[in-house]
């Protein structure tokens, strides 16, 4: 396998870090080309983990033929977007030009305005009407493979084939106690740019007979109790992919009816984004500033510390996961399907801290696949064309986690089904 990782932030290290650890002799990851309009930082990296297989190159992911160029130009399998969420799109359309696979972690907005000014909403997504140009040319487009989305959306699958027998709803819940020791102020985990969009834009819910429709973010919050010492959460709707994903692929997922995404991120990180809203710094339209033109959100994000290195001194853990409502042999079950990750592991066993750790996984286990043939066409997958990690069958994914490290756990919480097992498990001796 031959890939093209189009930006080095921290994902883009993580999943050359996680490859580089997984296939130490390169193997599998013969190469994996690590670029980024900053050439000193993909530089770093390429000196940290080894030139000859993870060599720098600078490129403008914004640019999609300076992407094909450089995809031809190393005869890569497929091209990678570690990229904030707006340069999806042109990292995608490099690959479609260079006729090689394409993946992303999370979907993007259309970056071009329509006709009359206006844009698409969020849920409607512009990655996918390129569906016929890659089935055209054998090639899958794999939208969504980080944590959220990406793991849960495999885990979605995972138990509507083997945990239910009928999905009422789906809902991702993700929430951390990560703290740094001594720390003041709001420390972002993962791109500042990407955590302010997410959160100031309007939240959405998918439902069966309503599809998608948006509601105000962190509205109806809830608490959710997460595993591994991390406890009780307060969290609220988010505008997320995994809604988007669900919702299209409700057929293989049971006949879900509901889809929802809910953060916990604190009342203090709440009320941080709720001041740059009311600022005007979450702005996406630039503004005059001294004789040129500024995005809000980007100087914000040029003016925080980075949370590549900032996140290395948090100390905890962070939960991702997916809660599942449904059927079992008649009786109500719910579950939590997760993975736990703790910081201080992942700063040092891969030198990244654990979010952006988290989302690599994901990315470097769906190469994997597609190079050992556990993907396209496997079990009746597709093979071609724009996919959600949905559309394919999960139990390899599941499979690879422990050899990866990256364990997962599914926490049976109380309903039915579970209190019938609860009786069921206290069995007297025969007499």
């Amino acid at each position: 396998m031959r890939a093209l990782i189009v930006g080095t932030g921290g994902v883009g290290e993580s999943l050359a870090a996680i490859a580089a650890r997984r296939d130490p002799e390169g193997e599998l990851f013969e190469r994996l080309v690590l670029c980024d309009f900053d050439l000193a930082r993909a530089r770093r990296v390429s000196l940290r983990l080894g030139e000859e297989r993870f060599p720098a190159e600078q490129v403008d992911g914004m640019d999609p033929d300076a992407v094909a160029a450089l995809a031809a130009k190393h005869g890569v399998d497929i091209v990678c977007s570690l990229l904030p969420i707006y340069a999806d799109l042109r990292v995608m359309r490099g690959a479609l030009k260079a006729g090689v696979h394409y993946l992303d972690t999370a979907a993007c907005d259309d970056p071009d305005p329509l006709p009359d000014g206006s844009r698409r909403p969020f849920y409607d997504q512009v990655e996918f009407d390129y569906h016929e140009q890659f089935a055209r040319i054998g090639k899958l487009a794999l939208l969504g493979n980080g944590v959220e989305p990406g793991m849960v959306d495999y885990f979605a699958r995972y138990a509507a084939d083997h945990l239910f027998d009928e999905v009422e709803e789906m809902g991702v819940r993700d929430g951390a106690n990560l703290e740094i020791p001594g720390y003041k102020g709001v420390a972002f985990g993962f791109s500042i740019w990407s955590t302010i969009d997410e959160c100031v834009s309007p939240a959405i819910v998918w439902e069966a007979e309503r599809g998608w429709y948006e509601v105000e973010p962190f509205s109806e919050p809830e608490r959710f109790f997460l595993p591994d010492g991390i406890g009780y959460q307060e969290m609220g709707h988010v505008a997320h992919d995994e809604v988007i994903h669900i919702g299209r692929n409700a057929a293989l997922l049971k006949g879900v009816k509901r889809a929802t995404f809910k953060y916990g991120l604190g009342g203090d990180f709440i009320h941080a984004i709720e001041v740059l809203r009311s600022l005007n710094l979450d702005s996406t339209t630039p503004i005059p500033v001294n004789g040129g033109m500024v995005a809000p959100i980007d100087l914000v994000a040029a003016a925080a510390p980075d949370p590549v290195e900032l996140g290395k001194s948090f100390v905890g853990k962070t939960a991702a996961g997916i809660w599942v409502k449904g059927r079992r042999d008649g009786l109500e079950r719910q579950v939590y399907l997760y993975q736990v990750a703790d910081n201080e592991e992942c700063v040092e066993t891969y030198g990244v801290q654990a979010v952006v750790c988290q989302t690599a996984f994901t990315a470097a286990m769906t190469l994997e696949l597609l190079a050992t043939g556990k993907l396209a066409g496997y079990r009746g997958n597709p093979e071609a064309g724009v996919r959600s990690p949905e559309e394919f069958c999960a139990d390899p994914y599941v499979a690879l986690m422990p050899e990866y490290e990256f364990h997962g756990g599914v926490m049976e919480m109380d309903a039915d089904y579970k209190r019938a097992q609860e009786r069921a498990a206290l069995v007297g001796p025969a007499s």
